[in-house]
């Protein structure tokens, strides 16, 4: 099957605005505002997955310190590119990144794709029913 999309972590090719629309209508969005998407996008590491003509497909960032911890935040797919397994891609080649791979510690906050991230290894966190993470911290 030939590729149809590419992922970059170039903030420059990000549509803000495609994203912002999506992020301020889910159900962790909160109404963010334009100002609010940019100022969270220039603070993070930032993936984007796009068509071959650069249309926005999905994106997702992940709030780092780039030695030892890693949230992942915002992973979204575009409603008219959902189903169609543009979030495995996106969340595959996140945890393949050279600068994620070497995290200890990875989590995340879901209300509804726990199945998506169990699959990349990702564990509930005790008994609540939103944290994910995937620790590989040795602690004696």
């Amino acid at each position: 099957m030939e590729q149809n999309y590419f992922i970059s972590t170039d903030k420059n090719l990000l549509n803000v605005d495609a994203i912002q629309q999506f992020i301020a209508n889910s159900y962790w969005g909160d109404n963010r505002t334009l100002e609010e998407v940019k100022t969270t996008i220039e603070n993070s590491y930032c993936f984007g997955i796009y068509t071959l003509k650069n249309e926005q497909i999905g994106f997702a960032r992940v709030v780092t310190d780039y030695i030892y911890f890693g949230y992942f935040m915002d992973v979204i797919i575009l409603d008219k590119f959902q189903g169609q397994g543009y979030g495995k891609i996106l969340v595959k080649a996140i945890l393949e990144d050279t600068t994620i791979k070497k995290l200890k510690t990875l989590a995340l906050k879901t209300k509804d794709a726990h199945l998506l991230y169990e699959r990349f290894g990702f564990n509930k966190i005790g008994d609540s029913p939103l944290w994910m993470s995937v620790d590989k911290q040795i602690l004696d």
